[in-house]
């Protein structure tokens, strides 16, 4: 019996590990990362089947099983996909080799000679691009620095006060700059056009890290629990820009490129890290209501952000695992209470219900 409980266990705990790793495999910015496209551009795909969603989800997976997390299991495709792609495959093999040859060394020469030439716009554009991923990595490589100072015992008081409010500024103008290159500004002032522009960005990270960091830095309690997530989204960040554009690099092979992999690897570890310093953050903050420092208002909205951090796509995985060891016990006391004293504790009823339902 006992033997049996823990073969369940053991089978809850690797299905709940792996659908962590499916969200972060799902919210993994593909597009930024330059060996998706080799990857992309290598896979025989016919052209009627690159275009749906199921099939380029299905190979971002296999490239995310690659070359980030080999411990992800991604499911085969669908029978009728596969079907579909065994068709065109069959009749593109009836095609003699000397065809293919030529198409192969046509599509070579041509994308060489384009390679050769670009354009005008193109090279204009890709060294803007590059200015402004230069711009973003500085940014969160300088809250690095900061934030890891900060958070540290090792600076006096009033330097690591410094240290840290210097770090959420960084990340307000790290997450408000990538707003701005994402989504770019409303394309009219009324209220038509700036509503569905607000639910895009809503829902967004960069959105989350620039309430997150405003409400700290504003706050006129330094808590040092909330440098970590900071901590963590720098470390992120810089850890993928030098992996994609320094991978060459002598010193980075010799010195940054096993940090840099052992924090892409542990994506998952780091993001509940976080999630639970976020929560652990929110219940600082009622114990700081019953001290003359209080401050109801941004209690009140940091739990709003809490509740959004539970159902935006790209946090729920993680806030949803790390609340709920906390909201079983606590909807389990709550339901133990009885109705005669249900006054004033019918609100946080619902508030758990909602989290974590029975």
């Amino acid at each position: 019996m006992v033997e049996a409980e823990a073969s369940t266990g053991n089978g809850g705990g690797a299905g709940d590990t792996q659908r962590l790793k499916r969200i972060a495999a799902a919210a993994y910015e593909y597009e930024n990362d330059s060996r998706w496209a080799g990857y992309w551009s290598n896979v025989l795909v016919p052209p009627h089947l690159a275009s749906r969603p199921d099939v380029v989800d299905h190979f971002k997976r296999k490239f995310y099983q690659r070359y980030i997390d080999s411990d992800l299991i991604v499911e085969p495709m669908s029978s009728t996909s596969s079907t579909q792609s065994t068709r065109p495959a069959t009749r593109s093999s009836s095609t003699p080799s000397s065809e293919n040859v030529r198409a192969r060394d046509s599509g070579s020469n041509a994308r060489s000679t384009a390679a050769s030439q670009p354009s005008q716009a193109e090279r204009t554009a890709n060294s803007l691009r590059l200015d402004g991923r230069t711009i973003h990595f500085s940014i969160n490589a300088w809250v690095l620095v900061v934030a890891s100072l900060g958070i540290l015992p090792i600076l006096p008081k009033h330097i690591a006060s410094k240290a840290y409010r210097l770090s959420l500024l960084g990340t307000i103008l790290s997450s408000a700059y990538s707003l701005y290159c994402t989504y770019g500004k409303p394309r009219a002032w009324n209220m038509a056009t700036i509503q569905p522009w607000l639910q895009s960005i809503i829902v967004a990270k960069d959105f989350v890290h620039l309430m997150f960091s405003l409400m700290m830095f504003t706050s006129n309690v330094h808590y040092r629990i909330s440098l970590l997530p900071v901590l963590c989204w720098a470390l992120d960040h810089v850890a993928r820009f030098l992996r994609r554009n320094f991978a060459r690099s002598t010193l980075y092979r010799r010195y940054l490129e096993e940090p840099c992999l052992w924090v892409e690897t542990n994506n998952t570890t780091l993001s509940l890290l976080r999630s639970n310093a976020e929560i652990t953050l929110g219940f600082l903050m009622i114990i700081s209501l019953f001290s003359w420092r209080r401050n109801i208002i941004q209690t009140f909205m940091y739990f709003h952000l809490l509740k959004l951090m539970y159902h935006a796509p790209v946090t729920s995985g993680y806030h949803q695992s790390a609340w709920a060891p906390s909201c079983k016990p606590l909807h389990s006391s709550l339901r133990t209470i009885p109705q005669h004293a249900h006054f004033g504790t019918s609100k946080v009823v619902v508030e758990v219900e909602s989290m974590h339902p029975a």
